[in-house]
């Protein structure tokens, strides 16, 4: 492999001049690092700038992030996806007043204790706010290193990320870990892209082996292929008296206590869902009649969505459903994909 002198320097020097200002990166409270570690896990900055405002100022620290209620926490995380990070912050909150008493852990190992912590998040928080020589290594990190020093190997693997792990430690400039991180990370994120990178401005590109044999395009290299699922899920909103029936998911899948409309899912698409499985499922005698389809891509998920409404009908309530007024119902932590209906209840008065 080849060594590039002061590599950290040209990073560090690269940063100074070329860093966004982003609104946690003068931060040094860990627990607003960590808020935004965790919210750009699964989001783009543009989009997550001004969740991360929201969310800092409803729970401006641990304790108020502790003691909230937890649908009060999906509601103001509502449209970010990937609800199990608030969940898993709200439970870590609540570890760190019982554990820490109330304190942001200092070392790396606690760090990594908490719910929802990995490596990587461990490593930005531990080197950003407490200046701990921790590499950070997400992808953008990944994707600088195999190209600037030509590994070839495939970062799906655990192994391959914990060598290219030992060499960022190595790199990494010990008086200043959490620049040095977020440099590579920034480098990553406005550089060297994914696609289209900027290469003829790059401060490595005289040293990069990816640029100089032309292999750009295919590093970094990654054999796992995610396996998509297709689902269709018909949602009936039920209509009577301005009141419908909502009610909240549970188990261990996506959207887990937000809430939504009864639901019916089939295995394969259809125009309409058939009368036995609106029987089988408790909905009575009603009359769907469809309202409008949606399409999500999650992951490892694509979501077809069906609304139905069956008006001047409400069928006997189960035990998990909730009778609420239309007008209420964006007091509610919903999934994006719903927000159709519940944003816009007057088109469900009819």
């Amino acid at each position: 492999m080849i060594a590039i002198p002061s590599f950290s320097n040209i990073a560090l020097n690269w940063f100074e001049e070329n860093r966004r200002k982003l609104p946690w990166r003068s931060e040094a409270d860990p627990y607003k690092i960590w808020v935004s570690e965790i919210i750009l896990q699964q989001t783009r900055v543009n989009q997550g700038w001004n969740y991360y405002l929201r969310f800092v100022e409803r729970f401006p620290d641990v304790k108020t992030l502790a003691e909230a209620p937890l649908l009060e926490v999906l509601h103001v995380w509502q449209g970010l996806g990937y609800y199990s990070r608030a969940r898993n912050m709200h439970i870590a909150a609540q570890e760190i007043m019982q554990k820490h008493r109330g304190i942001f852990p200092h070392h790396y190992s606690e760090i990594l204790k908490l719910k929802g912590i990995g490596n990587y998040t461990a490593a930005a928080v531990a080197s950003i706010a407490f200046q701990l020589p921790y590499p950070a290594v997400d992808g953008n990190v990944l994707r600088v290193i195999t190209r600037i020093f030509g590994i070839y190997d495939d970062i799906a693997l655990p192994e391959t990320v914990h060598v290219i792990r030992q060499l960022c430690g190595k790199l990494m400039d010990k008086e200043n870990p959490g620049s040095f991180n977020q440099a590579l990370m920034e480098l990553g994120a406005i550089q060297c892209t994914p696609k289209n990178p900027k290469c003829e401005i790059c401060p490595f590109v005289s040293h990069c082996v990816a640029y100089a044999k032309e292999q750009v395009d295919i590093l970094p290299f990654k054999s796992l292929k995610i396996k998509i699922k297709e689902r269709y899920l018909h949602y009936f909103i039920f209509l009577k008296d301005h009141k419908t029936i909502i009610e909240q998911r549970t188990g261990n899948d996506i959207w887990k206590n937000l809430f939504q409309f009864p639901l019916i899912e089939t295995f394969n698409p259809c125009e309409a869902v058939q009368e036995d499985l609106i029987a089988e499922a408790g909905f009575g005698n009603c009359k769907p009649v469809f309202l409008k389809e949606l399409k999500q891509k999650l992951t490892h998920q694509h979501l077809t969505v069906r609304f139905y409404i069956c008006s001047d009908y409400l069928p006997q309530l189960k035990k998990h459903w909730n009778m609420v007024a239309v007008e209420k119902l964006a007091e509610y932590p919903f999934p994006v994909v719903l927000q159709f209906p519940v944003s816009s209840p007057h088109h469900l008065i009819i």
